[in-house]
């Protein structure tokens, strides 16, 4: 017997649902950049989708009705985020400035699964540059290329019109390519 507040789903839906879970994590942790914060925000997403099962309409694109909770998941609490009040003691930012970021590789900690696999699916370069294109960017391209949603269905996702989609997509694209073409050797 279920819980209160959670309702049976059929197993086709749970399956196809839970058919995305790779592809919502490596969505998650471009959005937060955190493998814990990834995690956890997958993990609400398929809360919400669970409990609200009943009122997806059988037929249409899951994954994108997924990817749309995500996206709008994250978005909530990076708001919620920016509202909180930190107490900023320069002397440990200080001290925390020289201290390598946990799990990096000077650090002598082990690496995650996932940014090891991460890693090495991309190019390091490919990875450096994607990374370092402004958020907006990042995602649409992220969305496109990799994800290889449709425009509407990214439009969509990020709740922004369809020729924005394009913009950013191209504009990111344009960054990555003046990115990688400047690391390019010039007889190359």
């Amino acid at each position: 017997m279920p819980r209160e507040g959670l309702r049976l789903v059929s197993a086709a839906f749970e399956a196809e649902a839970l058919a995305s879970l790779d592809s919502l994590y490596r969505a998650a942790l471009r959005l937060t950049r955190n493998a814990a914060d990834a995690e956890d925000l997958v993990q609400e997403t398929y809360l919400k989708a669970f409990r609200a099962a009943d009122r997806f309409q059988p037929g249409t694109n899951l994954r994108a009705w997924l990817f749309t909770i995500l996206h709008n998941t994250a978005r909530n609490r990076a708001r919620d985020r920016a509202r909180d009040t930190v107490a900023i003691d320069s002397e440990i930012v200080d001290r925390a400035a020289d201290v390598p970021p946990p799990g990096s590789r000077s650090a002598g900690g082990p690496e995650t699964p996932e940014a090891l696999l991460l890693r090495e699916t991309l190019a390091p370069e490919l990875q450096t540059a994607i990374d370092e294109l402004p958020e907006q960017f990042r995602q649409a391209v992220w969305l496109r290329d990799v994800e290889e949603f449709s425009y509407a269905e990214i439009a969509a996702m990020l709740t922004i019109p369809i020729g924005t989609v394009m913009s950013r997509i191209s504009r990111g694209r344009n960054l990555l390519f003046d990115k990688l073409k400047a690391l390019r050797p010039a007889n190359a």
